[in-house]
């Protein structure tokens, strides 16, 4: 039986944070939600993410500074950046840049939203079988 993917949520507002929890729900995935980078890192569960929906502005540590944490410390968890300040080109530059897989402006499109969670988990999935064969 095949693993349902987990997708996580880090998002300070919590009316985004419930409408992506029911559409990825819906959807069939596994979700974790977090109101912030702080709370995501304490978790219990960055081993089990699949792939991230992170907020640009969070309050505290933002998210691209968490992006940058994650890279940093090898986690290969891919990054979808989620904003509603969509006129921060330097910031959607170094989010690109730093690895992220997506930057998607807010309102979120349901669309939008998938067709970049399954960009990331496909390249999950490749980078996982590349490891693989140059393991061989």
């Amino acid at each position: 039986m095949a693993k349902v993917p987990v997708i996580s949520v880090v998002d300070d507002d919590e009316s985004v944070r419930e409408s992506l929890d029911g559409l990825l729900r819906s959807v069939g995935f596994a979700v974790k939600i977090f109101a912030s980078a702080e709370e995501f890192l304490n978790s219990d569960h960055l081993r089990d993410i699949d792939c991230l929906l992170l907020d640009v502005r969070l309050p505290g540590m933002n998210g691209i500074e968490l992006h940058r944490h994650l890279v940093a410390s090898h986690c290969e968890i891919p990054v979808i950046f989620i904003t509603a300040h969509g006129s921060e080109e330097g910031v959607r530059s170094q989010a690109f840049r730093n690895g992220a897989v997506d930057y998607l402006i807010k309102p979120l499109s349901e669309d939008a939203v998938l067709n970049s969670i399954q960009k990331a988990l496909n390249a999950k999935e490749l980078n996982r079988d590349n490891r693989s064969s140059n393991a061989a």
